[in-house]
């Protein structure tokens, strides 16, 4: 899991600065909401939205001891202990039936992990919460266990950071939810509002798998023609999208 203490643009990243792309997260955190953080790593963005009076009630969950322990630290640092549990947990394990949670952020994980944790805690989801979820990665698959699932995308937000793109994605239940392939792929709403974050990062990718297909092509193993034929068509889907 990518860790959050960083220095963007010669600021401490704490409970007191966010970076661009937690800001962007807690910005979709409703007002008064019971957040589950899960991967919560330092615990800065509970204790961030708790310090603004912006939630009535936190948990943080972290399965690695260190991160765990920072974030008792950073809780315990900022006089938030009856507010904000701290729990060592796997995944959505963090969550107890009486916390009431009413929304659930997922951060800086890839997006096959983020939907592994969100199937293997189903039984802890009680299809009320919002999903506020920024994957690194495996959109697709992520958006697929979504509309698999009965959730509809509110929100979607790409932004850069450093050299990075970040996605974020919204999500609540809503009943049957179907999406095109493409719009798995992009994103429904990304699709529509076309930003120039947006384009740039398919321009960059189009450029990637337009040299990956070239050297599957020359490659003398065997490559399936199955992965081939995927490749050729998401580079003709991005090619339309940006033409």
């Amino acid at each position: 899991m990518q860790r959050r203490l960083w220095l963007e643009k010669g600021r401490q990243l704490n409970e007191h600065t966010l970076s661009m792309r937690l800001e962007r997260v807690a910005a979709h955190v409703p007002v008064g909401a019971r957040l589950a953080d899960i991967g919560s790593d330092h615990g800065y963005l509970p204790v961030a939205l708790m310090r603004r009076g912006a939630i009535a009630a936190a948990v943080a969950g972290e399965v690695a001891l260190t991160p765990f322990h920072a974030a008792v630290r950073t809780v315990r640092e900022n006089d938030l202990q009856p507010r904000i549990a701290v729990r060592l947990a796997s995944g959505l394990a963090a969550i107890e039936p009486g916390d009431g949670i009413t929304a659930i952020s997922l951060c800086g994980m890839g997006g096959e992990t983020i939907r592994d944790i969100l199937d293997s805690g189903k039984s802890r989801l009680s299809g009320q919460e919002r999903l506020i979820l920024q994957p690194n990665g495996g959109e697709q698959p992520l958006r697929q266990w979504l509309m698999d699932n009965g959730y509809r995308i509110l929100v979607e937000e790409l932004l850069q950071e450093n050299r990075f793109f970040y996605e974020i994605i919204v999500a609540e239940r809503s009943g049957p939810v179907a999406y095109t392939a493409e719009q798995l792929y992009f994103g429904p709403l990304q699709m529509q509002a076309r930003s120039p974050a947006f384009i740039a990062k398919w321009q960059r990718l189009l450029r990637q798998k337009q040299k990956t297909l070239n050297s599957l092509n020359q490659a003398r193993q065997a490559v399936p023609e199955e992965k081939r034929q995927e490749m050729a068509q998401q580079i003709q889907w991005i090619t339309e999208l940006l033409a």
